[in-house]
């Protein structure tokens, strides 16, 4: 292989000076801009799709979680059916492989009104050890309501889509009207405002004080509606339910209720959207087909032109006595230096673009259709490589057939072909 590197590295370097090699030069220009392009557009497409994927995820598991432990009535009802969540409870949870933390959450539908309208809510109350990190990134205006008083809070946080219906704004003081077996009626202060742009939940969650939501529904200090559940990433939903549906199996709550298992996957709420971010897996494999087809198709045409215009060197190099398997290796490898410097553009400008975008947003999304307000990147250097490795791959594996062609140059008429 000494000797096919040494000769595809001269070719190489002698193509942009040969002037009498023009054929050559457009050939390798062409050729390391289509690898280029390709390879540009498949990491700035995955890491888009990756992005966004993890964007809309994080969101829905934000009002959720990954697994939920819940009264298994309360899908089927507009109001919350009680389980008992002890703290034992919460601690043989968190044991589950997989599991990072473990929230109690408790629900309470109403209505809100104001002197201009009224609006349907659910009132998602948590307590002071609950994990903020999510609703508080969400926060467009105001502050976080204090929560974790014995005695209950009067704060909530609502939605931006909910202040504009209401005529609400930081400092407003709202009623809530919350319908049992009687009508029990509260007032709240607004103490921030959060958009998450997915409607389907900002439309109706009010965020509140678990203290103040359990009081509302009559319960006990131990009673919530539900266990939040969640795993160390979206991939192990499915384990960390296994675990703790096995945890739970024919388990009930000191008042004879069966706990229940739910994953984000099967919540009617969520269910159909996280099918939908699926799916968009399918459609990178599209692209990477299509943009490897691209650069394949490039190389292969690319190479056989610089195989015609090196038909003379050809014969000269069969006649004293090259074989054409040498003559193979060295074309391929002449390629494939054409390959790597079109990896290297690709690269600078792919990467260029998600860094670009991730630090400027170039690229805005209507939030009301994609639940964002630009389109989120995601950086990983493992699928980073992999895509690099696959192009480098199927380029090289593309160039063996047309090398062939090699074979069949005869060194009597190539030495006197022009």
């Amino acid at each position: 292989m000494g000797l096919s590197s040494f000769l595809a590295k001269r070719f190489y370097a002698s193509a942009a000076h040969d002037k009498n090699r023009r054929a050559t030069g457009l050939a390798i220009r062409i050729a390391t801009v289509g690898v280029a392009v390709g390879l540009a557009v498949m990491l700035v497409s995955i890491s888009v799709v990756k992005g966004y994927q993890e964007e809309v995820r994080n969101k829905l598991t934000g009002f959720t979680s990954h697994v939920e432990v819940l009264d298994i009535r309360s899908l089927s009802s507009p109001e919350s059916y009680p389980i008992a969540t002890d703290r034992e409870l919460v601690e043989q949870v968190k044991r589950v492989p997989g599991v990072t933390r473990v929230e109690r959450v408790s629900q309470k539908m109403g209505i809100l009104k104001t002197e201009e309208a009224f609006h349907t809510i659910v009132l998602k109350g948590v307590g002071k050890d609950y994990d903020l990190g999510f609703i508080r990134s969400q926060l467009v205006e105001g502050k976080m309501p204090s929560f974790g008083s014995s005695s209950g809070s009067n704060e909530v946080l609502v939605s931006r889509l909910q202040a504009e219906e209401l005529g609400l704004k930081v400092g407003s003081r709202v009623y809530a009207y919350f319908i049992g077996d009687d009508i029990k009626l509260r007032r709240f202060t607004v103490s921030g405002i959060y958009e998450t742009h997915l409607n389907q939940f900002d439309d109706y969650f009010v965020w509140a004080d678990i203290a103040t939501v359990g009081r509302l529904n009559g319960w006990q200090d131990d009673q919530s509606s539900t266990l939040e559940v969640y795993a160390s990433d979206f991939d192990d939903v499915d384990r960390v339910q296994v675990g703790v549906g096995h945890l739970l199996n024919g388990r009930t709550d000191r008042y004879g209720v069966p706990y229940n298992s739910m994953s984000v996957k099967e919540n009617p709420r969520t269910g159909s959207v996280v099918q939908w971010l699926s799916l968009l897996d399918f459609n990178v494999w599209v692209i990477f087909a299509l943009m490897a087809g691209v650069a394949g198709f490039t190389m292969i045409s690319g190479l056989l032109i610089l195989i015609l215009e090196r038909t003379g060197t050809i014969g000269v190099l069969k006649a004293i006595g090259a074989t054409n398997m040498r003559l193979r290796h060295t074309f391929i490898l002449y390629a494939a230096f054409i390959v790597l410097r079109g990896m290297l553009w690709g690269n600078v400008v792919g990467l260029g673009i998600i860094a670009a975008q991730k630090f400027w947003g170039i690229i805005k999304l209507d939030p009301s259709k994609y639940y964002v307000s630009e389109a989120p990147v995601a950086f990983e250097p493992w699928w980073i490589i992999g895509i690099n490795a696959g192009t480098l791959i199927i380029c090289v594996l593309a160039l063996v057939i047309p090398s062939f062609v090699v074979s069949r140059i005869q060194p009597a008429k190539a030495i006197r072909f022009e």
